[in-house]
């Protein structure tokens, strides 16, 4: 039996994808909302990136374990097919400091350019 006070294991947590570099830390939950706001969705692939290791990624929300007691960086971008009219890799990115709180982001892209990753209550 579990105890109730503990955090829950994320690495087997089912949609969570768990942190595979070497860490014995602390870890917390991040959820990125990956929107198509300005987008049409069949024209682009999402693909987020934790400390560098790249996913590719469905749109809507996605979860990860991360760390909690140490510096993450995430960023999304968008691949294009390369149709007519379509901007290349619209792209985010933030640090996360360190925290024991599950976190939300959600993506704001430009149409052309960087966008922004804005944290969520």
């Amino acid at each position: 039996m579990t105890d109730p006070t503990e955090p829950p294991d994320l690495a087997s947590t089912p949609n969570v994808i768990p942190y595979v570099d070497p860490h014995d830390g602390p870890r917390r939950l991040l959820t990125i909302d990956i929107s198509t706001h300005i987008f049409h969705a069949g024209a682009y692939i999402p693909f987020a990136g934790i400390d560098g290791r790249q996913y590719v990624v469905s749109w809507g929300a996605v979860s990860f374990e991360i760390p909690a007691d140490r510096n993450v960086h995430v960023s999304v971008h968008l691949q294009s097919n390369g149709g007519a009219g379509y901007t290349p890799s619209p792209f985010a990115s933030i640090i996360l400091y360190p925290n024991p709180l599950p976190q939300r982001l959600a993506t704001q892209f430009a149409r052309a350019g960087m966008g922004a990753l804005v944290p969520l209550p």
